[in-house]
């Protein structure tokens, strides 16, 4: 009875600081990964046609079929994995949800949501997941119990059809936390054939302290997803600069109109791109391999480095130490 009662509060512990299913944490507790071992996957990421109207019920059958055929793509190029935007279902726009639009932005009228139209496309993307095998997370809307605001989310979808755990965006625009969306409270990591990947979306790359957070989590990758048509070049080198100074993979998934000049892609721990997708403004995926490196040392010495390193050998009452205005 001890021993299980301690599994117990082992499986509810992780459960509670990774925002996986209690379901998924005891599958991987049992299995007790070798930290020391190098594991990877073939993962893909895409990059898709903008939706922005959740009046159309067309619209949104069309974004869920050309989510499931990238879907198709990736099974047959050999993923394990697949990362699409954010609201790659449907990304609201907020003009279009004003209340007292389109000309002026206000509270967003959460009723003008086809959420029926949408649940069967989650519904369709779920049983595809299962049917290939391929782990899949997609940005969309998750509605909350009225009144309240819903979620800009990441669903992730496990390789068994199983909705293993959502991340919901933290640090929202401006727009966003004032007229459209109750913000999420936690980080949530996930685990993929030993592999620890974390999510962002939205604005979150413009914030440093996001990806420092999820190295403290001992992640191998972060998915960041974001939406809109305009290019945006600074998220593109801050998803670079993020793998480069935490040492692990970034994989930064738009939406098809920015890829004129910020296609999707894979950073590698190196603040270089693996790979990126077309930049002819199409739906599309690329893949590539991602991998840990458990012998490099450079996340070890950075801990360390954090850790008051420093401190015994700073000097203390030397005047040319502490003097400002000497050669």
């Amino acid at each position: 009875m001890t021993q299980n009662g301690n599994l117990k509060r082992r499986v509810r512990a992780r459960a509670a600081k990774t925002g996986e299913s209690y379901t998924a944490s005891l599958r991987h507790i049992r299995q007790l990964p070798d930290k020391s071992a190098i594991r990877s996957i073939r993962m893909a990421v895409a990059q898709t046609s903008l939706f922005n109207d959740p009046r159309d019920t067309s619209a949104l059958h069309a974004s869920g079929a050309e989510v499931r055929r990238l879907m198709e793509d990736a099974h047959e190029a050999g993923a394990r994995l697949i990362h699409f935007p954010e609201g790659a279902t449907c990304s609201p726009n907020k003009r279009i949800m004003s209340e007292n639009g389109p000309r002026e932005i206000g509270p967003s009228d959460w009723n003008r949501f086809e959420w029926n139209v949408l649940r069967e496309e989650l519904e369709a993307t779920r049983e595809l997941a299962s049917k290939l095998k391929l782990w899949t997370v997609f940005g969309s809307v998750h509605q909350l119990t009225s009144p309240h605001r819903p979620h800009n989310s990441l669903y992730v979808i496990s390789d068994r059809g199983e909705l293993v755990t959502r991340y919901d965006e933290r640090l929202l625009s401006n727009t966003k936390i004032s007229f459209m969306y109750s913000p999420g409270k936690n980080p949530m990591t996930f685990e993929v054939d030993g592999l620890r990947f974390g999510c962002s979306l939205g604005m979150e790359l413009h914030y440093p302290e996001i990806f420092t957070e999820y190295e403290r989590h001992d992640v191998d990758c972060v998915l960041f997803s974001t939406t809109g048509e305009t290019p945006s070049l600074a998220f593109a080198a801050e998803a670079l600069g993020h793998a480069a100074s935490n040492s692990y993979w970034i994989s930064f998934s738009a939406h098809a109109p920015q890829s004129v000049t910020a296609p999707s892609g894979i950073a590698a721990p190196d603040g270089q791109w693996a790979v990126r997708c077309p930049t002819n403004g199409e739906a599309a995926i690329a893949i590539t391999t991602i991998r840990n490196d458990p012998g490099s040392p450079a996340r070890p010495w950075r801990r360390k480095a954090r850790a008051d390193l420093y401190t015994p050998h700073q000097i203390d009452g030397d005047p040319r130490s502490d003097g400002r205005n000497l050669f």
